[in-house]
């Protein structure tokens, strides 16, 4: 004959582990949805100066890759003057390169630019 006691502790292994892993799904959804949020300011500021520097963009202008690295660059600088500087630097020297290149849409595209 089984013991009861045996049964009854297997039970509530299961059941502890089951709320645990319950807490564990909820407390991954809190955090990712914070750094999420996070994520989101500091990609606003990122893509308020790419507004800002999409004024000067010619017909030939750079690829949605480009704008994403400038993005990603100037927030990962967040507040560090040089840094941001370095950023915009870059970009406008990938804007002025396009820029050079709105003479014909061929050779804009064939430089990895975007022809509009």
């Amino acid at each position: 004959m089984k013991s009861k006691k045996g049964d009854t502790l297997t039970l509530n292994v299961i059941v502890v582990a089951a709320l645990a892993l319950i807490v564990l799904v909820v407390l991954i959804m809190v955090f990712t949805g914070r750094i999420g949020i996070f994520e989101k300011g500091v990609s606003k500021e990122g893509q308020a100066e790419l507004v800002k520097m999409k004024i000067t963009y010619g017909q030939c202008k750079p690829s949605a890759t480009v704008e994403a690295n400038f993005i990603t660059q100037f927030g990962q600088a967040e507040g560090q003057v040089e840094a941001e500087e370095s950023a915009k630097s870059i970009f406008s020297d990938e804007i002025s390169r396009c820029k050079g290149l709105s003479n014909d849409q061929a050779s804009c595209e064939s430089a990895g630019c975007r022809w509009s």
